[in-house]
This record gives structure tokens, sequence and C-alpha cells, in this order.
């Protein structure tokens, strides 16, 4: 995979991947940005999300019990100083119409097996569900 990042002006940048669709990150105002996108590290956490959530989905597809709505929430813990590394995740998967038992199952089997960004992440992850009726 290759995926290019394209300086624009100030700390905007905008990274294209294979796919390419485009995705704009900024810096906040009060470190010299313009405050026009996300900053990369809520991108990391969003990817998380996403990587997830699309296997869980897809999970209790298979599983012939899909949601009929579905989110996850993560809270995440940065190290104080420089370079201020995500050192513990924490994801609430909520799924709407699921049994708990095959969400905790399709959360498990994401975060043991396929979730690539997860694999890819040094923090510790950790994971809780909630099913709703």
């Amino acid at each position: 995979m290759e995926v290019k990042v394209v300086w624009h002006e100030g700390l905007r940048f905008v990274g294209l991947g294979p796919s390419g669709h485009a995705v704009l990150m900024d810096g906040a105002k009060e470190v010299g940005g313009e405050d026009s996108g996300p900053r990369p590290t809520e991108l990391l956490l969003i990817a998380l999300g996403g990587c997830t959530g699309m296997d869980v989905v897809s999970i209790l597809q298979k599983m012939r019990t899909p949601p009929r709505r579905f989110w996850v929430e993560i809270q995440a813990e940065r190290a104080p100083e420089h370079p201020k590394s995500v050192r513990k995740v924490h994801l609430l998967y909520v799924a709407e119409g699921v049994p708990e038992e095959n969400l905790r199952k399709a959360a498990q089997l994401s975060q043991e097996r396929y979730c690539s960004v997860a694999h890819s992440l040094s923090a510790e992850l950790s994971f809780s569900v909630r099913a709703l009726p």
C-alpha cells in the first residue's frame, strides 16, 4: 500500500491513498494551523473505529444478526510528554437489535484476529459492549 501526504499551507496537509479519496488534516489555531480539518491522532482513532466497526458489522451480518444501529465510542489516553503517543484505548461497541453474546464475539474476533489498524498500534487496547433492544 502506498499513500501520499501533501503539504498545502500552514499546517494543512491532504492525504491521498490508493482508493483515490482525499483526507484533509490541519492543526489547531494555537499551534499555527487554521483548524480546517481533524488532527492526525484523531484520524488514527477514527481509522481504528472504522476498521473494527467494519469487521463487527460484517461478522454480525454473517451471524444473521445485523444491527439496526451500530457505533463505536473510543476513549484514548495519551502520554503527557512529547511525542504524546496514544498509550491506552478503550472501545465501546454499541449495537441495537443484536444479542449481546453475538456483539461480544464479533468485537473479540475483530480485536484478536481481523482489525489491521488495531494490530498496528502499540497502545494497550480494551473493549466493552452494549447491546440495546
